[in-house]
C-alpha cells in the first residue's frame, strides 16, 4: 500500500507486482496545508491506494515473468512463498503481548497531586555567605522584590510561583509557605502527602535568603522570630514526603543537597522503602557553585527556566541575537495568544519548544529513562524538558544544573539552533503583530522542515544506521490538522521498515495520539491510521484492551464495511479486527454488537457472486477474522450457523490459494464447538444440548465440506483439517467410537482373509478421500484369558503396568476394567460424561473415521502427527515403529518382532478400505502389547482401545496406579487444552510484521542469480550445438561414484547448472554428489516408512534456487530445499497425488512428471485418470479420464507447450493430451 504523493516516485521504481487497481498517478510534491486543492488531496489518496500490492504478488513472482532471449527457459516459479519456508520446523508467531514489545508502555502512568512551595527570601536581608556585585540579579518570579514592601513583595512573588506552577498542572493542590520554621514545613510536608497518597509530590525550594546548604546537605529554614537560621536535614525531608516525589532546589551550591540525597538512598536509611526508585532531583548548580549574579538574568533563573521557559529563552536569545539592537526586550511580555493555542504566535512558540526538547531528550537519553520521565508524569516531563532549557541558559553563565536521575549534557545539542531559529523568526515579526493585533503571523517552516529531514532519512535509513532524530516531532505534528496528513503518511512508512520500527515509534509515545485519532471522521485520514494501526496490531496484541474501551473497533468495522476502499485496505481493516478478538471476551462482544458477523458474511458472500476474483488477502482475513470472533464464543458460533456461514464459508475451500482455503477451513472448524460451553463452565453433565436440527444440518455442512480437502495439495490447509477434526472427534469422541467399534470388534484368534469395506459409503465429498482397495487384513491374536479373569482385569498382568494402561483387547461386553466399579464407554477420565451433542448419522461418522486415518498416514510428518492425535481422541493409539533396516527388529520389549528383507507394515484390523495395508506406512495399534509370546510373522493390527481414556501426563507417570485415572475428575477445560491447535492464524499475521510498502531486499538477488544461470544455460546450449560428433568416443566416462546403496541405484538425476548428481534407492535413501570434486555433499532418508522405493526425481525451478522434487511409488510427493547442504534439508511440502486408485489393484506403481512451464505435476499410475496438479495453487485441477482400462506407466510432459503431455499405458500405447482443449 502505497502512503501518498510522498511515496509515488518511490513505487514507480520498484519491480513489485501491484494490484489491478491501476490509476493515473501524478506524482507532486503536495501541498500539506488544510485549505489544499481538493485535486490535490484526491491524487494523493489515489495514488495511496494505486500502489496497495497484493499480499500474494511478491517481488519474487514478479522476477519470473522477465523475459529471456530463450523463448522456452522455464518462467514460472512455484513453491517459494512464505508458507513453504519452514512449515514442517515451525510457524511465525502472531502479535505478541509480552516481552520486548510491552516496554514501551509506561507501567502506571502517574501525576502529581499536591505542590509544595517552601520561598527563603527574607527579603532586605543578605544571607552571610553571599558577597553580592553590583548591579545585581534581583528579579524573583519576575517580580523586584525592593520595588514594594517587603512583606508585600513576598507574597506576590508566592502567588506568582504559585500561578506558574499552576499553568503546568491546573489540578494540582498548591501550598505555599513564606520564609517558614522547621514546624512549618513539616506541617506542610505531611499535609501534602496526606492529599496526595499515592500521587507525586512537588517540594520546591527557593533558598536565595538563606546560607548554603551545609555539607550534610541540610538547608536552612527560620525560627520565629527570624534570629537565628534553623537547618533541616534532607532525610526529615524524606521521611515527610516520602515517594513518589519531585524536589526542585534553587539556591547556590544546590548540589550538595543531591549528593546527600543520593548517600542517604545508597546507605539505605531511607525511611520508605523503595524511595531511589520513584525520587526525582532539580538542583541549579554543583556543589561547589554559586548562583549567577549578573543582572540580564532573574535571581532565580532556576526557577524562571523550570516554570517560564518561553519567556526566559526568548529573553535569553534577544541578548545574543542580532535582532538585539532593533527589539526592545519588553516587547517579549506581549506576545499574542496563548500558550495551548497553537494557532498563536505565543502557542506555535511552546509547540516548537516542546517538539525540540523532547528530540533532544529521546536522542540523549536511555529510552528506559526517557519513559520515565518524560512519559509517566505531565508535570515532570514539562519540568524535564524545561531543565534541559536551564542547562543551556546556566552553563552560559558557568554555571551547571544537576538532576537526579542524572542526565547527560544537552546543552550543545544542534537541534538547539532550530530552536533560535523558530524563535529569531518569531521575534522578528513580533513588532509588527504587537502595534497591529489584527495581524496574522506567518507560521514558522519549523515542522515542515523537520518532516523533508525525516522524509530524507527514510529515504536512505535502515535498521542499522542510527534512527531518525526528528521521531518526537513527528509525534508532535500530529496535533496539527495542516501537517496530519502528510506526518501519517511518513509515520506508516516508518512503520513499515519492520518491528523494530514500530516499537521505536511506540517508545517515543505515539500510542495515544493514534488512538485518539480514531475518534476523527476525516475520509483522507482513514486508510493512513489502518495501516498504521495495522503495523502496531502486528507487534503487540495487547492494545486490543485499548481499542475496545476507547470504541476504536467501530471505526475498523465502518471501513471494513465501506465501498470505496480497495480490498487490500479492508484486509488490513479485518485484521485489525481479528486481533482485537483474538482470546478478548470484551473484544468479541463489541463487535458482535457492532454486526462484525453479519458484515464479513456479506463480503464473503458478495465475492462469491460476483465473477471478478477478490482480493485473496481480503478473503483470508475476513475469515480469520470471522473464526478469532466465535474462537470459544458460544453465542457468536450460533449467531454464525443462523446466518448460513457454512454454506458461505464453504466455497472459499476451492479457492486457488491455499492461505485462503486454510483460512476458511479455520472459520469452519470453530463452529463446531457448539455445546462445548458448559463443559468448559464446569456445568455437570447430565442435561442433554438442545441444538435444534437447524445447527444439527449446519454442522453436517461444514464437516462434508471439511472431508472433501483431506486430500488437499497443501500442508497447510491439511493441517487446519486435522485441527478441524480433532474439534470434532472431542466434541463426538463417544459416537465415533461406537462406530469405529463395528469395524474394530475382536474375533477369534485365526487370521482373517476378508471383511467387509467402508469404500461403498458415498457421502458427498467422500468419494476422492479413500481409496476403495479391499486388500487382505491380518490380525494379531491374543490370549485374552491370561489377561481378564471374571471380566476383570488381573493386576498381575501387563496391562496393569503402569504406562501401557491406555487401551486393551477386551471384548465390548468386558468393560469392567477393575475393582474401582463398573465403568461404561460414557467414562472419560474417571467422569461420567454424555456428549454434548445430539449426534449425527451414523454414515456421517463412518466417513470422518477414513479421513482421520488418511491424514494419520499424511506423507508430511507434522500432518501425520496431527492426524495420529485425531485418532488418539477416539481410542485409537500408535505403538510400533516400522523396521527401516532390514533384518533388524523392534527393540520395544513385549511387542511384536518382524525380521524380513522389507519392512513390515501395520494394517487397520477391520476395513482395509479405511487404511491401505500396502499403501500405509503408519503403523498402528492399541496401547497394550499382546501377552502371549510374540510370533515371527504377525503384523501388528490397530483396533479398538477400551473406553477408559487416560490424560497424557498420567500415561506417562511412572507411579500411577490403574485406579488414579478413575479418581480423578479433570473439567472439559484441561481436556480441550491438549487438542492440537490451528497455526494459520499465528502464520497469516507475520504477513503484516514484514515490509508492504517495498520490494524485498533479496528479490534483485533473485533477479541477478536467474539472469547468471540464463546466460550459463545458453552458452551451455550453443556448446552443445557446436560440438562435434566425431569426438565422441567410446570411452567417455568422466566420473563414477560407489552410493553404497545397498539395495541398488533406483533412480539419478544430472544437475544442469552445477557438477551435482542425486541418486536413490528402493529404501528412499537419497544422496546427493559432487562430482568434480568426487565428495559426498549431502545424504537423507526421503521418510520414515519406505516401501515401494522412489519413483522419480525431478528439479524444480532451475533456474533460480531449485527445489528437489521426490515422487514416491505410492503416490506420495515430498519436495526438498537445501538438499545439496549436509543436515540442512528442509521438507518444503508434501502431498499424495493419487487418490483412489482401481479395485481389485493391489499395489501402486506411481508415474509422475513435472512442468514447469505451466507448474504442471502430472501423477497417474494404476488409476483410472492422469491428476493433474497445479503445484502454484497446490491444488488438483483436473482429473483427466485416460479412457483406457489399462494402467499409466509412462508420462512425459512437454517443456515448451505448457500443458502438453503424452501417457504411456501398459498395453503399449501411447496418448497425447493438452489440457487446454476445450474436451479436457
Amino acid at each position: 500500500m502505497a502512503l501518498g504523493d510522498l511515496m509515488t516516485s518511490r513505487f514507480s521504481q520498484l519491480s513489485l507486482a501491484v494490484s489491478n487497481h491501476v490509476m493515473d498517478g501524478n506524482g507532486s510534491n503536495g501541498d500539506y496545508l488544510e485549505d489544499a486543492a481538493s485535486a490535490d488531496m484526491a491524487s494523493q489518496r489515489r495514488d495511496f491506494d494505486t500502489a496497495s500490492t497484493s499480499s500474494y504478488a511478491n517481488a519474487v513472482a514478479s522476477t519470473a515473468t522477465v523475459p529471456t532471449t530463450m523463448a522456452y527457459l522455464p518462467q514460472t516459479i512455484v513453491l517459494c512463498e512464505l508458507r513453504h519456508a519452514a512449515f514442517e520446523a515451525s510457524t511465525p508467531t502472531g502479535p505478541s503481548d509480552s516481552g520486548l514489545v510491552s516496554k514501551w508502555r509506561p507501567k502506571d502512568r502517574m501525576k502529581t497531586g499536591c505542590v509544595a512551595l517552601v520561598l527563603c527570601l527574607n527579603i532586605s536581608v543578605d544571607p552571610p555567605d553571599v558577597i553580592k556585585i553590583s548591579p545585581c540579579a534581583r528579579m524573583e518570579c519576575w517580580i523586584d522584590p525592593f520595588s514594594m514592601a517587603p512583606q508585600k513583595a513576598l507574597e506576590t512573588i508566592g502567588k506568582n510561583l504559585r500561578d506558574q506552577y499552576e499553568r503546568w498542572q491546573p489540578k494540582a493542590r498548591c501550598k505555599v509557605e513564606l520564609d517558614p520554621t522547621v514546624d512549618e514545613v513539616k506541617k506542610l510536608c505531611n499535609t501534602c502527602r496526606r492529599y496526595a497518597k499515592s500521587e507525586r509530590v512537588l517540594f520546591h525550594y527557593n533558598g536565595h535568603g538563606v546560607p548554603k546548604p551545609t555539607a550534610n546537605g541540610e538547608i536552612w529554614l527560620f525560627n520565629k522570630s527570624y534570629t537565628q537560621y534553623i537547618p533541616l536535614p534532607i532525610s526529615d525531608l524524606d521521611s515527610w514526603l516520602r515517594t513518589p516525589s519531585i524536589y526542585v532546589f534553587d539556591c547556590s551550591a544546590a548540589g550538595m543537597i543531591v549528593n546527600a540525597f543520593i548517600e542517604l538512598l545508597d546507605s539505605g536509611t531511607s525511611s520508605y522503602p523503595g524511595s531511589a526508585r520513584d525520587c526525582i532531583l532539580l538542583a541549579a548548580c554543583e556543589a561547589h557553585e554559586t548562583l549567577p549574579q549578573s543582572a540580564e538574568f532573574p535571581a532565580d533563573v532556576f526557577t524562571s527556566c523550570l516554570t517560564t521557559p518561553i519567556k526566559m529563552a526568548l529573553r535569553w536569545f534577544c541578548t545574543r541575537s542580532l535582532l538585539h539592537e532593533s527589539l526592545d526586550c519588553s516587547l517579549i511580555d506581549k506576545i499574542p495568544g496563548r500558550q495551548n493555542d497553537r494557532k498563536t504566535l505565543l502557542g506555535e512558540l511552546n509547540w516548537i519548544f516542546t517538539a525540540v526538547t523532547d528530540t533532544i531528550a529521546w536522542n540523549v537519553l536511555p529510552h528506559e529513562l526517557f519513559r520515565r520521565l518524560f512519559r509517566q508524569d505531565l508535570l515532570v516531563a514539562s519540568l524535564f524538558r524545561n531543565f534541559l532549557l536551564a542547562e543551556r541558559i546556566m552553563r552560559s553563565a558557568n554555571c551547571s544544573p544537576v538532576s537526579y536521575p542524572m542526565l547527560p549534557p544537552t546543552h550543545q545539542h544542534h537541534m538547539w539552533d532550530a530552536w533560535d531559529m523558530a524563535a529569531e523568526i518569531c521575534l522578528s515579526q513580533l513588532p509588527a503583530l504587537v502595534e497591529d493585533p489584527n495581524a496574522e503571523f506567518q507560521p514558522s517552516p519549523f515542522f515542515t522542515e523537520q518532516l523533508t529531514a525525516f522524509e530524507v532519512w527514510l529515504d536512505h535509513g535502515s535498521e542499522h544506521k542510527k534512527p531518525p532524530e526528528q521521531l518526537p516531532i513527528v509525534l508532535q505534528v500530529l496535533l496539527s490538522q495542516c501537517h496530519r496528513f502528510r506526518a501519517l503518511v511518513l509515520l506508516g512508512r516508518f512503520l513499515d521498515m519492520g518491528p523494530w520500527a514500530v516499537d521505536l515509534a511506540l517508545s517515543v509515545g505515539i500510542f495515544p495520539y493514534v488512538l485518539k485519532l480514531l475518534q476523527t471522521t476525516t475520509p483522507e485520514l482513514r486508510q493512513i491510521l489502518v495501516f498504521i494501526w495495522t503495523k502496531i496490531l502486528a507487534l503487540d496484541k495487547s492494545c486490543q484492551v485499548d481499542l475496545v474501551k476507547d470504541g476504536g473497533h467501530v471505526y475498523f468495522i465502518r471501513f471494513l464495511n465501506s465501498v470505496e476502499a480497495y480490498p487490500e485496505q479492508r484486509a488490513m481493516a479485518a485484521f485489525v479486527l481479528a486481533v482485537i478478538v483474538d482470546g478478548h471476551r470484551r473484544g468479541q462482544e463489541a463487535c458482535i454488537e457492532a454486526g462484525l458477523i453479519h458484515v464479513c458474511l456479506k463480503h464473503l458472500h458478495s465475492s462469491m457472486q460476483n465473477d471478478v476474483q477478490t482480493e485473496p488477502l481480503f478473503l483470508q482475513w475476513l475469515c480469520l477474522c470471522l473464526g478469532k470472533l466465535w474462537e470459544d464464543f458460544t453465542e457468536a458460533q450460533i449467531i454464525g450457523l443462523q446466518a448460513d456461514a457454512p454454506a458461505i464459508c464453504a466455497p472459499l475451500l476451492s479457492e486457488p490459494q491455499p492461505e485462503v482455503r486454510a483460512s476458511a477451513v479455520f472459520a469452519l472448524a470453530t463452529l463446531l464447538d457448539i455445546g462445548f460451553d458448559s463443559f468448559r463452565d464446569g456445568v455437570g453433565g447430565d442435561e442433554e444440548c438442545d441444538d435444534d436440527e437447524k445447527t444439527r444440518a449446519e454442522i453436517i455442512v461444514i464437516i462434508k465440506s471439511l472431508l472433501n480437502i483431506v486430500s488437499d495439495g497443501s500442508p497447510l490447509v491439511r493441517a487446519e483439517v486435522a485441527v478441524a477434526l480433532a474439534r470434532f472427534a472431542f466434541g463426538h469422541k463417544q459416537h465415533l467410537k461406537s462406530i469405529a467399534a463395528a469395524y474394530w470388534k475382536p474375533q477369534s484368534n485365526s487370521l482373517l482373509s476378508s471383511l467387509p469395506s467402508l469404500a461403498n459409503i458415498n457421502g458427498t465429498g467422500s468419494g476422492n478421500i479413500v481409496s476403495s482397495q479391499i486388500g487382505p487384513l491380518i490380525r494379531v491374536g491374543n490370549d485374552n484369558s491370561s489377561v481378564v479373569r471374571d471380566g476383570r482385569v488381573s493386576t498381575s498382568s501387563p496391562l496393569a503396568t503402569a504406562g501401557v494402561m491406555h487401551g486393551s483387547p477386551l471384548s465390548d461386553d468386558s468393560s469392567q476394567l477393575s475393582d474401582s466399579g463398573i465403568l461404561n464407554d460414557g467414562i472419560s477420565n474417571g467422569v461420567i460424561r454424555h456428549s454434548r451433542s445430539k449426534p449425527l448419522d451414523n454414515a456421517m461418522y463412518s466417513q470422518c473415521v477414513p479421513a482421520m486415518c488418511t491424514l494419520a498416514k499424511d506423507p508430511s510428518p507434522r500432518i501425520a502427527t496431527l492426524g495420529r492425535r485425531v485418532l488418539s481422541i477416539i481410542g485409537i493409539e500408535q505403538v510400533t515403529k516400522t523396521v527401516k533396516s532390514a533384518g533388524s527388529s523392534s527393540a520395544r520389549p513385549g511387542e511384536p518382532t518382524t525380521s524380513s528383507t522389507t519392512p513390515s507394515f501395520a494394517g487397520l484390523a477391520r476395513s482395509s478400505s479405511w487404511f491401505d495395508m500396502n499403501g500405509g506406512h503408519l503403523p498402528l495399534t492399541f496401547r497394550t502389547p499382546p501377552v502371549s509370546p510374540p510370533r515371527q510373522n504377525f503384523l501388528t493390527g490397530m483396533r479398538r482401545v477400551c473406553s477408559l481414556e487416560f490424560r497424557p501426563h498420567l500415561m506417562n507417570s511412572p507411579d500411577s496406579g490403574l485406579a488414579d485415572p478413575l479418581l480423578g475428575s479433570s473439567s472439559g477445560v484441561s481436556e480441550r487444552s491438549l487438542l492440537p491447535q490451528s497455526t494459520i492464524y499465528n502464520f497469516s499475521c507475520g504477513h503484516f510484521s514484514k515490509p508492504l510498502l517495498t520490494a524485498s531486499d533479496d528479490s534483485e538477488e533473485l533477479l541477478a542469480i536467474r539472469e547468471e544461470r540464463e546466460r550459463f544455460a545458453l552458452e551451455r546450449i550453443a556448446k552443445c550445438q557446436h560440438s562435434s560428433v566425431s569426438k565422441l568416443n567410446n570411452n567417455s566416462q568422466i566420473a563414477s561414484w560407489d552410493t553404497r546403496f545397498e539395495t541398488g541405484t533406483r533412480t539419478a538425476l544430472l544437475q544442469p547448472f552445477s557438477p551435482i548428481v542425486i541418486a536413490a534407492d528402493e529404501s528412499e535413501r537419497i544422496r546427493v554428489w559432487n562430482y568434480e570434486e568426487a565428495t559426498l555433499l549431502n545424504g537423507f532418508d526421503n521418510h520414515d516408512f519406505p516401501e515401494k522405493g522412489i519413483s522419480k526425481l525431478c528439479l524444480l525451478n532451475e533456474l533460480d534456487e531449485s527445489l528437489l522434487l521426490v515422487a514416491s511409488g505410492d503416490g506420495n510427493i515430498r519436495i526438498w530445499k537445501d538438499y545439496t547442504v549436509r543436515g540442512k534439508q528442509k521438507l518444503v511440502t508434501a502431498f499424495s497425488s493419487i487418490q483412489g486408485h482401481k479395485p481389485g489393484v493391489r499395489s501402486l506403481s506411481t508415474v509422475v512428471d513435472w512442468q514447469q512451464q505451466s507448474g504442471y505435476l502430472y501423477a497417474s499410475g494404476e488409476i483410472s485418470s492422469v491428476m493433474i496438479w497445479d503445484l502454484d495453487k497446490e491444488q488438483l485441477i483436473n482429473s483427466i479420464p485416460s479412457s483406457s482400462d489399462c494402467s499409466v506407466s509412462a508420462l512425459a510432459s512437454s517443456q515448451v507447450h505448457a500443458g502438453q503431455f503424452a501417457a504411456g499405458f501398459v498395453d503399449g500405447s501411447v496418448r497425447l493430451y493438452d489440457v487446454r482443449a476445450p474436451d479436457m
